[in-house]
């Protein structure tokens, strides 16, 4: 895990480095924090699966939350250090507001005025180090310094509050009580901060949620999507169904096809392991 003072703000940190038979697309997923790569050796291409004219290729990806999957475009090897940040991180760190880069693939250089300088020159850092570990290092101590050169203001508390307690699976109308707001103004404070509307969020926690279970079930030798709606809030195992239809393009069972090995086998390092 990361340095405990970035604990808030940073929910993963780790390199990766994996190695396929062919290139190919790996499928970039929801996910209720913002994600932001590093690549090594080889600019990252990614674009919204579907739309080919969305492809982009650079030394840094910045991606807030979606509702869609996205497609990373590779060759046989992918390498670097990937980051999820939190709503709280996205502001703290990179000096915007989670919604600033909702739906969006953009990189660093594109960012405001008020991203730290630090961050900006860790493209060109990270592809200097051979080692994975030193390229982690390299990035927590960037971090913390962004950290105290960057004073945005925090998320209003009611978005905050919200944000923990949809990740629960808490139901809108009942979280906007405990805020002691309207739905409708909950959902407006909320898309401003988040970029999606509560609603969505919570689909999007739901499905990360689903997708964590789902690998580890599978690391397990435990294939029962029953069991895993269940256990994930679906209705039933068809609601899981159409909801990874609808996030992921895919079923369970294809992302699982596609994509276990490289959930098995692509982080190489994390601090604290």
């Amino acid at each position: 895990m990361p340095a405990s003072v970035l604990a808030p703000y940073v929910a993963s940190l780790a390199a990766y480095d994996v190695t396929t038979p062919e290139p190919g697309i790996h499928r970039g997923l929801p996910s209720p924090t913002l994600t932001f790569v590093l690549p090594v050796d080889e600019p990252l291409e990614v674009s919204w699966a579907g739309e080919p004219g969305s492809r982009t290729s650079g030394w840094s990806s910045v991606s807030g939350l979606h509702d869609r999957p996205a497609h990373i475009h590779h060759g046989r090897r992918q390498a670097g250090v990937q980051l999820a940040l939190t709503p709280l991180g996205a502001r703290a760190l990179l000096g915007v507001p989670l919604g600033e880069v909702a739906r969006a693939l953009t990189g660093l250089d594109e960012l405001g005025s008020d991203l730290p300088l630090v961050l900006r020159r860790l493209p060109e850092q990270v592809n200097g180090l051979a080692d994975a570990r030193d390229r982690v290092r390299l990035v927590e101590r960037s971090l913390v310094e962004a950290l105290v050169a960057t004073e945005a203001p925090a998320p209003r508390a009611e978005v905050g509050h919200a944000l923990a307690r949809l990740t629960r699976g808490i139901a809108v109308h009942d979280v906007a009580e405990e805020t002691g707001c309207s739905r409708r103004h909950l959902t407006t404070m909320f898309r401003a901060e988040c970029g999606v509307t509560p609603k969505t969020f919570q689909r999007i926690a739901r499905f990360a949620t689903s997708r964590q279970r789902w690998a580890d079930r599978l690391a397990a030798g435990d294939g029962s999507l029953a069991d895993l709606a269940a256990g994930c809030g679906y209705a039933d195992q068809s609601h899981l169904t159409r909801e990874w239809n609808a996030l992921a393009g895919c079923t369970p069972t294809t992302w699982a096809r596609e994509e276990f090995p490289f959930v098995q086998d692509a982080v190489v390092d994390q601090l604290g392991t």
